[in-house]
């Protein structure tokens, strides 16, 4: 009995854990998330009136009040709204009843400024890629060698076909520094005279050059680029084109290069554009 009085009680202590509240719960990170959100909004609306003109934020307000359900300006579209947008009063001008060619109607489509609708454009298009597969020696009866294939380069632009003829280092198109034509140039403008007797568009020439390997007093590119471009003329109507076709005669000397090294023979060319009919 002694022995067993000296002995030590046992405490046992139960601790209570709880969760929840002060900073262990999660309401502040939903909160934090809020403030956020609520900044980036407001950083982006700051961005925005900053990147935008009076005349642009006039649109947007006008765009979204309920008392303006129509803008002064009609964008073309056939929504509630006729499709006008903060930007209409700067890029989608009001033509003939509304209609745009940027957004037409169905049942009016505009014309644009040009007057040319989508399908005479397809038409127009479809007339130039046929000229440009034959001068690429893709048509079924093509008039081109693969010695003068290689020497032609053909693009569709929205000024029309453009129709570049230059020389390699192995194949002259003219002499050295002169605007005397060689038979190999003679050959390609006659063909592409030819070629594009099938069509009625307008004709521009322009001349390039390489640069001149030294700075000289009287640098002779302008007067070379402007020669070789009349000589063009000259073959092409040789060649059977009329004469009221072509419309212009350009001389560019070695301001529009087509190689990284200004003195590449790349760089001298000949190009002959069919404009597209106005």
């Amino acid at each position: 009995m002694s022995a067993q009085s000296n002995m030590a009680p046992i405490i046992i202590k139960k601790k209570k854990v709880s969760g929840g509240d002060g900073h262990h719960g999660g309401a502040w990170k939903v909160a934090y998330a809020d403030f956020v959100t609520a900044m980036m909004a407001f950083f982006l609306l700051m961005w925005l009136l900053n990147a935008t003109t009076e005349k642009q934020r006039k649109g947007l307000a006008d765009y979204f009040s309920p008392s303006i359900p129509l803008s002064r300006v009609s964008g073309g579209g056939n929504g509630a709204f006729q499709g006008d947008s903060m930007f209409t009063e700067d890029i989608q001008p009001q033509s003939g009843t509304g209609a745009t060619d940027m957004n037409p109607m169905d049942a009016q489509q505009a014309q644009g400024e040009t007057g040319v609708s989508d399908s005479q454009k397809a038409e127009e298009d479809s007339k130039l890629r046929a000229i440009e597969e034959q001068l690429q020696g893709r048509g079924g009866e093509s008039m081109v060698s693969i010695e003068m294939a290689r020497h032609i380069i053909t693009r569709i632009s929205d000024e029309g076909l453009i129709i570049e003829l230059f020389e390699t280092e192995t194949a002259k198109l003219f002499e050295d520094g002169t605007a005397e034509p060689t038979p190999l140039f003679r050959d390609l403008v006659r063909m592409v005279s030819r070629v594009s007797a099938t069509v009625a568009n307008e004709v521009a020439v322009s001349g390039h050059i390489q640069s001149q390997p030294v700075v000289i007093a009287q640098n002779p590119v302008w007067g070379v680029s402007h020669q070789r471009a009349d000589a063009a003329r000259t073959l092409l109507e040789s060649g059977g084109m009329k004469a009221n076709r072509i419309q212009r005669v350009t001389g560019y000397a070695d301001r529009k290069l087509a190689a990284q090294n200004p003195m590449s023979p790349r760089n001298n060319r000949v190009e002959i554009i069919l404009l597209r009919e106005q």
